[in-house]
């Protein structure tokens, strides 16, 4: 079974980190939520959320994916955590997927993982995220082993393309079946 770690840092968005969690575990995929630090997790709009574990105590696993929610001031914390910056190069390097929504990319562009890359974020970061990226503005957008999203609104397309790379497309739609969303 696939594994995914999903870092909850203060002021995350709430909506794409709960939406992650939730399609990933419907898929079947084991989710690891950790706390960057100990304890619950305050979310951008107040919302609390208990993490599993740690990240330290998470980083004594290995996983297939990591996928950083965004929100504002989660974002710039996940891009400050030396420790999430060095897994993500670590798991970049070995080909494993980096995956990041709305302000989040501005981790994986301060890790040096979206040099060369196509990538999207929320539009407000744009400035925030310098350097040799193509920047596009599709919902989602992946270049090999990294994965970028644009914000809440495509948090479920987001997290669906997660699953299609980790579990397959007749998982993803099984899943967005049960999901029953308009059009789908």
């Amino acid at each position: 079974m696939a594994r995914v770690l999903i870092p909850l840092a203060p002021g995350c968005e709430e909506i794409e980190a709960v939406t992650a969690i939730d399609i990933l575990r419907r898929a079947g995929i084991e989710v690891i939520a950790a706390g960057l630090q100990p304890g619950p997790v305050r979310a951008s709009r107040g919302t609390v959320l208990m993490p599993d574990v740690t990240l330290d105590e998470a980083l004594r696993k290995d996983y297939d994916m990591v996928a950083l929610p965004g929100g504002m001031p989660g974002s710039e914390h996940l891009k400050n955590d030396a420790r999430l910056g060095q897994l993500m190069k670590s798991m970049a390097a070995q080909g494993k997927y980096v995956a990041a929504i709305c302000a989040a990319p501005m981790a994986l562009q301060a890790a040096g993982l979206l040099e060369g890359k196509r990538a999207t974020s929320f539009p407000g970061v744009i400035d925030k995220m310098p350097g040799t990226h193509r920047y596009e503005t599709d919902p989602v957008v992946m270049d090999g082993n990294i994965v970028t999203s644009r914000g809440p609104g495509t948090a479920m397309d987001f997290a669906l393309q997660l699953v299609e790379l980790l579990a397959g497309k007749t998982k993803r739609d099984a899943v967005e079946a049960e999901l029953q969303r308009p059009g789908k």
